[in-house]
């Protein structure tokens, strides 16, 4: 198993947030999806990637040749989708195909026209009489007409119909058929990435917090309900990533679930969280660390 992607001690510092230093990996021939809440770090990392923004420290590798020192030539074999329209929206679909397309050593007319045929556009249709969700479409027949070999995906399905995202989803699957291909997909939509993706990359506060495989996530972090009482014995709260409290009872996140089960015996129900329950619990945990920290 290849790494397509190779991060080394990258980080970027703004006047108010930052990438810490990162180091990690991304495989050949799967689908990684990259979560976190809006302000996470997604978008910029992304761009690093991309060599639309310039770490400050650190190295990118794609498709084992250096970012910084191969740039054109990586663009060749990566396409890209952002949720933002950065076409020319006088333009008719036609039009600026033909101003795209030479920019590629690979680009393919009729797999484009195959595309615009499944997406139901038509290449004299005006690029700003388009709906959002036609638009994204648009921007995956550009990003799929060049043969790429990385497809990188930034907020997708943001704003999107939950028809349109099906059919996205069931694309990847399609694309995920040729193993040399490989797709990293942002989002903070995580339900999209449960029925679709093969690993999982969380960021948090510019911080990377994993990037596992899903099966490996289900093993590690379990949540636990049960009655507030359960909090009270020793050892215990330390245990929790997270909690919240209600009336009820409490909910909490943790990756020590062979302990919690020892310590609150059969007082707790213990289940598989979802991707959107680790994201809420480890961003309420830290919350929490800091108004301790404060007080």
């Amino acid at each position: 198993m290849s790494d397509i992607i190779k991060l080394t001690e990258i980080s970027k510092q703004y006047k108010m947030f930052g990438i810490e230093p990162l180091s990690s990996t991304f495989k050949q021939g799967y689908i990684t999806g990259l979560i976190g809440p809006n302000g996470a770090g997604k978008t910029t990392l992304i761009k690093m990637i991309m060599g639309i923004t310039r770490p400050d420290k650190g190295e990118i590798t794609i498709f084992g040749q250096s970012q910084s020192l191969k740039e054109a030539e990586i663009k060749q074999r990566i396409g890209f989708v952002s949720d933002e329209c950065h076409y020319y929206e006088h333009l008719s679909i036609q039009s600026m195909k033909n101003i795209i397309a030479p920019f590629y050593k690979k680009w393919d007319d009729h797999a484009f026209s195959r595309l615009l045929e499944r997406f139901e556009l038509l290449p004299k249709m005006k690029i700003r009489s388009l709906s959002k969700g036609m638009k994204m479409k648009l921007a995956l027949a550009f990003a799929l007409s060049h043969q790429a070999d990385l497809l990188i995906m930034d907020e997708p399905t943001a704003g999107l119909d939950p028809v349109f995202r099906r059919e996205l989803l069931d694309l990847l699957a399609e694309i995920m058929l040729d193993e040399r291909k490989s797709i990293l997909f942002s989002t903070h939509i995580t339900t999209d990435l449960d029925r679709v993706a093969d690993y999982i990359a969380f960021l948090h506060r510019g911080r990377l917090v994993f990037n596992e495989s899903k099966e490996q996530i289900q093993e590690r972090y379990v949540l636990v309900k049960g009655p507030s009482s359960l909090l009270e014995a020793p050892g215990v709260k330390a245990a929790f990533i997270g909690i919240r409290k209600s009336l009820v009872g409490f909910e909490g996140l943790t990756d020590r679930g062979h302990e919690i089960a020892a310590m609150v015996g059969g007082g707790a129900q213990l289940s598989r969280p979802a991707l959107e329950d680790i994201m809420y619990f480890t961003a309420k945990g830290e919350k929490g660390h800091a108004a301790a920290a404060v007080t």
